[in-house]
């Protein structure tokens, strides 16, 4: 065999050997045993087969609180809420949602009161109240959520929330005339540090109705609310019909065990 023959020969087995190696590799359908339903353009994916599961999430974040009454301005605490949730997943991407988080916050306010004698009557008086409050909250609220892209959710929630008072400590500091000091103390009214839920200024419950929302990737959550107070929180009335709530909103990140 000259050399020309030998290259034709090598060159039609190469050709040969390709062309089966082609064949072995193709994963085509067959058309002709495929069912009808293949050739539909409308032909919807197959459904999320749904799956009961109550996946626990460890929750840190920032709280602001804000007391609120008619006449005054707001009185804003600042800090950190933290605990733990368990989801109740439901069909149709809904879930319920429950848990215990305690929230820490910290706030002032100054409180002016007008002298009671006329040679102070041009002084400026006020007891500054340096607050610390800690509560236990246990929400029950209902999420839904909207995939986006992967593993990366859209969500919303919204529900009402129990918070019981723990500790609501006033760090009291008066700078007023002694004379306003004695008539503020006659009226029953504590000048010196005192926790306001043992001298019965404040209820101990309140009650929030939450919105809010945020995005989801696989175990990590990040979400924002706002929680609107529904029940009057002040027990020691000055005068009638003097209320305040307690509104706040929320920014916290949580992990799904």
């Amino acid at each position: 065999m000259n050399l020309r023959n030998f290259t034709l020969f090598l060159a039609i087995f190469c050709a040969t050997f390709v062309a089966m190696a082609q064949e072995q590799n193709n994963t085509l359908p067959d058309l002709y045993t495929m069912e009808q339903e293949f050739f539909d353009p409308t032909r919807k994916a197959p459904k999320e087969e749904y799956k009961f599961a109550t996946p626990w999430r460890l929750e840190l974040g920032y709280a602001q609180l804000n007391h609120r009454t008619q006449d005054t301005s707001a009185v804003y605490m600042h800090g950190l809420k933290i605990g733990a949730t368990v989801d109740f997943v439901l069909p149709h991407r809904f879930s319920i949602q429950t848990g215990a988080l305690l929230t820490f916050t910290c706030g002032r306010n100054n409180q002016h009161w007008a002298p009671t004698n006329k040679e102070d009557a041009e002084d400026i008086h006020f007891l500054q109240h340096n607050l610390l409050q800690l509560q236990l909250s246990i929400p029950v609220r209902a999420y839904y959520s909207v995939n986006m892209w992967k593993k990366l959710n859209l969500f919303f929630y919204a529900g009402p929330q129990l918070n019981v008072g723990l500790t609501n400590y006033d760090i009291l500091k008066a700078d007023v005339a002694t004379s306003t000091l004695d008539w503020l103390e006659s009226q029953g009214i504590p000048t010196t540090p005192h926790d306001r839920y043992l001298t019965k200024e404040l209820y101990r419950t309140n009650i929030q109705f939450g919105v809010g929302g945020g995005f989801e990737w696989d175990r990590y959550r990040l979400q924002a609310g706002y929680d609107f107070g529904l029940n009057n929180i002040l027990r020691a009335r000055t005068a009638l019909n003097y209320k305040m709530n307690e509104w706040g909103w929320l920014c916290t990140f949580s992990y799904k065990l």
